[in-house]
């Protein structure tokens, strides 16, 4: 048998070289590159191996969690026909992408992840930025990777790399259960040569499947379908991962069923469609949350009903509401005692269609949704224009940017008080128009995601909308930016602190305590002093991209167009009024409210809470 004699981190690279993925005839190569950060754990491996392939592209990062946000987006992007490694050294740099590795996870995108990890012979240990307990020598940081990794491995010998390599392609390209994969690679091992088999580094083509339903449920969900009087489709992110947005619209126009979007559902419809009722749950808009309470059927497409879908299970209120929940993965088509129609989003629609012939809603039923359609483009427009000020708020700031745009261009944004805003108020006119990382909403996602957002569609326009407070946790990928030639149109929004949770705070009684950027006053002894003077303009001009700053509307507008004929990363800075918010529209969250306190606003707010919570139901 012919083999070839490298060592594990060589043979690492160029399998991953040879790793293709097909669906539906169109065949590409799966991986676009690696980034990283070299330290004493993988430079001599991983770092030796990219420096000799250069067809394998390395791009460098400045921070090891940033680069997996930006492989996360760019998957999410490819809809998770492509992907990143990332590789760190041991110790910080590894324990630094756990935070990424979740966020992968947690939005069902493939991600691999590469971390140094100790010695395998130990004979040398405990070495730098080694983790020691008095009870194994065979843990290390890298094990607080098993809980957030879809599949997890530690090579402690160069052979070991044929079997979990091919388990990793597994998961990464398994549309039920793909998420970060991780293999630990000791320093030393990754610099150990091995006999690999040749064909070990072949082409190598993971076909994704289509997986058909089973026809008997088809037909039992067909009847669900035909006896319900007010049928509701929530639409999750399965919708566009699986490219099932035709077949959506094609089910809708047939039947008149109206549809709610989840987060990562946004853009399953057009906004302007008559059956789109477009955002659903505690971010949702008043139509899609008033037919949702009424709703006796709920068909979920792709969807997990995390507690914002469900608006922390008070959504669905008719007490007779049954669920029919199509989903490639078993364990969310389970959910809330529903009809589980198990298989790929398009294949489903596409059957029920034909099951489905001849039968639509009831005339008024059809004619109700598009009224609430109509009724709630009229209340965005209404925000888009409040013409408030001196300080304009985040609702107009959205509009302008929605206006500016191209219907394929992305909006980007992941935390703070923006998700619930864009949801509710972006007009979305492309499936891709509208990229929220809301399954775990991570703070600093914003820009690094732009970046991988930006290489996965080099064609669309990136706005990446990001707050002062998730800013300042990352804003270091604007270099990255920058070094790579990649354009993204960052709109840097100064609520001056955490305007999401001091809405929350206030909510609860609270009174936004601890959320304001604010100078410690020297009387009262509290942050409750001056606005801090921090110069964000200045702080994004010296990473290397150009700013525009902005006062009013009209200026952000103006600076809007100048952007689009920037060739290179570009900031707009403006300042809103945080305390202009959008309304709740008929939607809860639950949030808990200390029990006792002697506080009168939290006593209110907990009573407030014990009504409304009296509406969460167990679905059976």
């Amino acid at each position: 048998m012919e083999t070839k004699r490298l060592t594990m981190a060589q043979a690492i690279i160029k399998f991953l070289k040879a790793q293709h993925i097909e669906r539906d005839g169109v065949e590409q190569q799966f991986f676009a590159g690696c980034f990283g950060i070299f330290g004493h754990g993988n430079v001599a491996g991983i770092g030796q191996a990219l420096q000799q392939n250069p067809d394998f592209r390395y791009h460098q990062t400045r921070n090891e969690q940033a680069m997996v946000h930006t492989a996360t987006a760019f998957a999410k992007v490819s809809r998770r026909m492509r992907a990143l490694a990332c590789t760190s050294s041991i110790g910080p740099g590894a324990t630094n992408m756990v935070t990424g590795a979740a966020t992968a996870t947690v939005n069902h995108l493939p991600v691999l992840l590469l971390p140094g990890d100790i010695f395998a012979r130990r004979n040398v240990a405990p070495v730098l930025q080694q983790l020691e307990l008095p009870t194994s020598q065979d843990i290390s940081v890298n094990d607080c990777f098993k809980p957030v990794s879809r599949y997890w491995d530690r090579l402690n010998r160069p052979e070991q790399a044929i079997p979990s390599l091919m388990e990793a392609m597994r998961v990464l390209t398994s549309q039920a259960d793909t998420g970060a994969v991780t293999l630990a690679l000791p320093q030393d091992v990754q610099a150990e040569a091995f006999d690999y088999p040749a064909g070990f580094f072949e082409k190598r083509v993971w076909h994704i499947p289509r997986l058909r339903p089973d026809l008997e449920v088809v037909r039992r969900a067909a009847a669900w379908i035909r006896s319900s009087k007010a049928p509701l489709i929530v639409a999750g992110g399965g919708v566009i991962f699986s490219d099932a947005t035709a077949a959506l619209r094609a089910f809708v126009e047939q039947t008149g069923i109206p549809v709610g979007e989840s987060q990562a559902g946004k853009g399953s419809l057009p906004y302007d469609h008559p059956a789109c009722l477009g955002a659903i749950g505690a971010t949702g808009t008043q139509g899609a949350n008033v037919m949702a309470r009424e709703a006796d059927l709920v068909i979920g497409i792709g969807t997990t009903y995390d507690d914002f879908t469900s608006a922390s299970k008070t959504a669905f209120q008719n007490p007779n509401v049954r669920f029919i929940n199509l989903n490639i993965h078993e364990m969310d088509a389970s959910k809330h005692g529903g009809l589980p129609l198990l298989g790929d989003a398009r294949a489903v629609l596409e059957a029920m269609t034909e099951a489905l012939s001849g039968w639509k809603v009831d005339d008024a039923y059809r004619a109700r949704a598009r009224q609430f359609n109509e009724d709630w483009d009229r209340e965005v427009e209404r925000i888009y224009n409040l013409e408030h000020g001196p300080l304009p708020s985040q609702g107009e700031v959205i509009g302008a940017v929605n206006h500016a745009s191209r219907p394929q261009d992305i909006v980007l944004c992941a935390a703070g008080s923006l998700p619930g805003d864009l949801h509710k108020l972006w007009r979305t006119r492309d499936e891709f128009g509208y990229h929220l990382e809301y399954g775990y909403s991570c703070m600093g996602y914003e820009i690094a995601g732009g970046v991988g957002a930006k290489m996965a569609a080099p064609d669309r326009e990136v706005y990446v909308m990001v707050g002062d407070g998730s800013y300042l946790m990352m804003s270091q990928e604007i270099v990255t930016a920058v070094q790579e030639g990649i354009k993204v149109n960052i709109i840097l929004i100064n609520n001056h602190g955490f305007a999401s949770i001091g809405g929350l705070s206030e909510s609860l009684g609270g009174e936004g305590f601890g959320t304001r950027y604010l100078a410690r006053d020297e009387t009262s002894g509290q942050l409750d002093g001056e606005k801090l003077p921090v110069d964000f303009a200045a702080n994004a001009r010296s990473l290397g991209a150009h700013v525009i700053e902005t006062k009013t509307i009209l200026d952000f507008r103006l600076a809007l167009e100048e952007a689009k004929k920037q060739t290179h990363t570009t900031v707009i800075y403006v300042e809103t009024d945080r305390e202009e918010r959008v309304g709740g529209y008929e939607s809860w969250w639950d949030v808990p409210v200390a029990e006792t306190s002697d506080m009168k606003s939290v006593e209110d707010a907990y009573r407030n809470y014990t009504e409304s919570k009296k509406k969460e139901r167990y679905f059976l």
